[in-house]
């Protein structure tokens, strides 16, 4: 679980902006819903909620979260190579600046401290630091002289200077030292902790235009265990949805067609198989509809391409949900009410806090009457971003304003511009 990301000098990220999922003290409500309390104590929420106007930050925030994703496992064979991102670029001083991160999270209930320095595509500083009891101990320190990565191992690390040569060989400066160690043969158990967390426990981000159809019907496909709940899903958006069907077809594939998705730069995991196979598979998903006529229940099945955009989009984000719950992830999801009513994006909401166990999920929205599901929700799961007359974003808590248990309805407060975050419009 993460307790907190710190960003800076990144896209619209000028000064340090933190984003923490640490539970409020003074907020108690839907504990067992809401909050996981770590071995060490520390109280963590399952959910965040952004708001911001458009251009404020929101989806800035989700990226920088992908980021550091993409950075900890990208791998390269040249120095020319690296994950593309922008600094702050509304001031000159920002652009010769480096850009950091400082991440602290929880793997296998072992609490980490992780911090990143980038600097014209060089790693400038990296370190993880992981805590056996109450202090630190530090893992790795990695630093750059001269454009060369220097790797310093913590007192408590038993590592030998070959495996420690080995790293260093590999650790070129345009990437992370988890891209580095794991072209290593070698098993380092608390930084391979580390690397299945992020790999398998941090899912990517969906953004309004992503694609998840594919991604659902792969689940259903391979574990008919997610048929069950994703169908519920799929009948709180249309109630006469009966069943679900999602059926594997192979199809045979001339030398043509191969040169032709090699051109366009298929995976070279499927394209050796379409070489030696010549078959391609895809998936015919197919949804049953059940109607009373005249007293009988009649049922017609439909393809997946006629169902409506909502229908489509519920069933696309059931899949990463029920996973999301199942593996105990984490997973970012831009403006969450995109083409769903907005009792499906409570329902949503609502279904993923009664799942999850040590899940967590930052959603930004555009929709506001979650401020006064107070029957689901907390205070201190709302964030705001928004800009400074400069252009920077600042991220901050809806916890942060005093007396909001004296506001009859924190939507119109909201509205009416007390909480800052909403547009200037005259």
């Amino acid at each position: 679980m993460i307790q907190s990301l710190s960003i800076k000098n990144f896209l619209s990220f000028k000064e340090e902006q933190t984003l923490s999922f640490e539970a409020a003290n003074i907020v108690t409500d839907f504990e067992e819903y809401h909050v996981v309390t770590m071995p060490d104590g520390m109280r963590l929420l399952k959910l965040g909620i952004v708001y911001g106007y458009n251009a404020s930050g929101k989806s800035n925030l989700i990226q920088a979260f992908d980021f550091i994703q993409d950075y900890w496992l990208a791998t390269f064979d040249n120095k020319e190579d690296f994950v593309e991102f922008l600094p702050f670029l509304l001031n000159q001083e920002n652009k010769d600046k480096p850009t950091d991160f400082k991440l602290i999270f929880y793997a296998n209930n072992i609490k980490y401290k992780y911090e990143l320095s980038v600097k014209d595509n060089i790693t400038t500083f990296e370190k993880l630091d992981f805590y056996p009891g109450t202090q630190p101990a530090n893992i790795f320190e990695r630093v750059d002289e001269d454009g060369v990565s220097v790797i310093r191992f913590g007192a408590k690390m038993n590592i030998s200077s070959t495996i420690h040569d080995a790293i260093s060989l590999k650790c070129l400066p345009n990437i992370s030292f988890f891209a580095a160690y794991n072209q290593v043969n070698t098993k380092i158990k608390e930084i391979s902790n580390v690397i299945t967390w992020m790999r398998y426990h941090v899912m990517p981000k969906i953004e309004p235009v992503t694609k998840l159809q594919h991604y659902t019907e792969q689940l259903i496909n391979k574990d008919s265990h997610f048929k069950e709940p994703i169908l519920r899903y799929l009948q709180n958006a249309d109630f006469n949805i009966s069943n679900i069907s999602s059926e594997e077809i192979v199809s045979e594939v001339s030398d043509e067609f191969i040169q032709h998705v090699k051109e366009m730069g298929l995976p070279d995991v499927e394209l050796k198989r379409l070489e030696k196979e010549h078959t391609i598979k895809t998936l015919n998903t197919s949804f049953e509809h059940s109607v009373k006529n005249k007293g009988e229940t009649e049922t017609y099945t439909f393809p997946i391409e006629w169902q409506s955009d909502g229908t489509k989009r519920i069933f696309g984000l059931s899949g990463p949900l029920q996973e999301l719950a199942s593996k105990n992830a984490f997973l970012t999801v831009d403006e969450i009410e995109a083409k769903l009513h907005p009792s499906l994006v409570e329902y949503l909401i609502e279904n993923f806090l009664r799942q999850s166990e040590q899940s967590q999920m930052l959603v930004t929205t555009h929709y506001d009457n979650l401020f006064d599901e107070d029957e689901i929700l907390r205070k201190d799961n709302f964030y705001f971003t928004a800009k400074d007359e400069d252009g920077a974003t600042e991220i901050y808590r809806l916890t942060d304003f005093k007396g909001l248990n004296r506001i009859s309805s924190l939507q119109k407060a909201y509205r009416f511009g007390k909480f800052g975050a909403v547009p200037n419009i005259d």
